[in-house]
């Protein structure tokens, strides 16, 4: 029941609101802020997060580690999952919080708990569903894997084989989770000149959105936020409208 009115309230925001271009103008285009490059961007771990932790030496402490033979292999499901209450379950140590940390906070606050039993812990910690959404008019629409913090768009379409002939370049959508809301940025990669504010960094979770020259073309004049919703389900009704 929650997701239908919550499908119905963004359904009225798009038909009743009034929304303004997320591009400045004709002439100088840049992607909303929150976009924008920033090097001081750290992934932090979300729920549902899968995650390993590598102990050197230490495979009783391990789960999924990178350094032992018979625990390295994270297809076998050797991870920990952030549950619901943004927390995992430690050998040893017991639970922890960890929502919301950077993966540097989480090494450090494992090493100060693990000194307990260990001289000098060296620890590693990975999360294993980064990953980036790409639908559309791309050669191979897929879920792209990624180890880095991010990536750029022009990286992240690579990933996918390009673009196809239909793809409506003038209007390529980005949707990122930000809390309840999805925010959403709207970029025309034919403007030759623009590559710095076009080609923006993308975050783990982030969906793109290639649409079609073929179809109607969807108001650019998108909302920079649609309230009480995931990027999935702004995903797909965006999808829908286009």
């Amino acid at each position: 029941m929650k997701k239908l009115a919550a499908i119905v309230v963004i359904a009225l925001f798009f038909c009743s609101c009034k929304t303004q271009n997320l591009l400045v103008n004709q002439t100088e285009i840049k992607a909303d802020e929150s976009f924008q490059y920033n090097k001081e961007y750290q992934y932090t771990i979300r729920k549902d997060d899968k995650i390993s932790i590598s102990v050197w030496g230490e495979d009783n402490l391990s789960v999924g580690s990178v350094y032992g033979i018979y625990n390295s292999n994270e297809v076998y499901g050797k991870w920990l999952m952030v549950d619901t209450n943004g927390t995992i379950e430690m050998p040893k140590i017991g639970t922890i919080n960890v929502e919301g940390k950077t993966i540097p906070e989480l090494k450090e606050m494992l090493k100060t708990a693990l000194k307990k039993w260990l001289i000098n812990p060296i620890v590693d910690v990975k999360v294993l569903n980064k990953e980036i959404i790409v639908l559309g008019e791309v050669r191979n629409p897929n879920t792209v894997a990624i180890d880095k913090d991010y990536i750029t768009l022009l990286e992240i379409i690579s990933k996918t084989g390009g673009f196809e002939f239909y793809a409506n370049l003038k209007s390529v959508k980005i949707l990122r989770q930000e809390g309840e809301n999805v925010k959403v940025t709207n970029l025309d990669l034919t403007v030759g000149n623009n590559i710095l504010n076009t080609n923006i960094q993308l975050h783990p979770g982030d969906i793109v959105i290639v649409p079609s020259k073929k179809n109607k073309e969807f108001d650019k004049r998108i909302a920079t936020i649609i309230p009480l919703t995931t990027t999935i389900s702004a995903a797909a009704i965006i999808m829908g409208v286009l």
